[in-house]
């Protein structure tokens, strides 16, 4: 489903896209290419579109003009049918975590597991290992998410999002339940999945501490437009 203009390994490709929300353009003319490996932080006072650039992403709303591909997706012809195979390529990452309340951390993510397409047992237990000891979480598997701080949580999250080996992270506002101390746990431990994994990570923030600490690059979203720029342009 790639178009051409996909260029090299472009995991987002947007050509003068224009997103909309219920009929009124919130950002217009984007341009966007972001290939596996980089680390991208989306910033943008609230209202800003930082969401709904997000939401457009992932296939939760239509791409209104312009062109778009996210995994090889084609956003300018994907049906509803589609984007279940759309997320399969991605994890997503959000602040308030979303965990199944009802069931322990391994049956949380063979829950994921089952509902992508997994269907043979020992495949199934020998991944959910794998993506918990990359968090750091392999001595939680049968914890229930309420005996879990909101640190080891996100941790869990995390783990959810890698479970399919996505091309793409998209993480809305990841720290922001968080403690500085465990925020700053919570991102180097993204970054370093994006440099393990070879995956693309887009990470909303308003956390500019954060952006000091762990310097990157920036798609800032203000006045309809994006741009792109390097973090340190933000403190100049």
């Amino acid at each position: 489903m790639p178009h051409s203009y996909q260029e090299g390994h472009d995991v987002i490709t947007l050509k003068n896209a224009k997103i909309s929300q219920k009929n009124f353009t919130v950002l217009n003319d984007v341009n966007l290419h972001i290939k596996k490996g980089r680390f991208c932080y989306l910033i943008g006072k609230t209202g800003s579109g930082k969401s709904s650039l997000l939401k457009t992403l992932y296939g939760h709303i239509p791409l209104s003009g312009g062109q778009g591909n996210v995994a090889g997706f084609d956003l300018q012809t994907l049906r509803m049918s589609d984007v279940p195979n759309l997320r399969r390529k991605l994890g997503i990452v959000f602040q308030d975590f979303q965990l199944l309340t009802d069931r322990t951390v391994e049956k949380n993510l063979r829950f994921v597991l089952e509902a992508t397409g997994w269907n043979e047992k020992a495949a199934m237990d020998e991944r959910i290992n794998e993506v918990l000891a990359s968090v750091g979480m392999k001595s939680k598997k049968h914890k229930m998410p309420h005996e879990l701080s909101g640190g080891e949580q996100q941790r869990i999250a995390i783990a959810r999002a890698l479970l399919n080996r996505p091309e793409l992270i998209l993480a809305d506002e990841p720290t922001g339940n968080l403690d500085p101390e465990t925020s700053n746990e919570i991102m180097t431990l993204l970054k370093q999945l994006a440099f393990d994994n070879h995956s693309a990570v887009v990470m909303a923030t308003h956390d500019y501490h954060m952006i000091q600490n762990f310097p990157g690059e920036a798609i800032r979203c203000e006045d309809g437009k994006v741009t792109v720029l390097d973090t340190a342009e933000l403190f100049e």
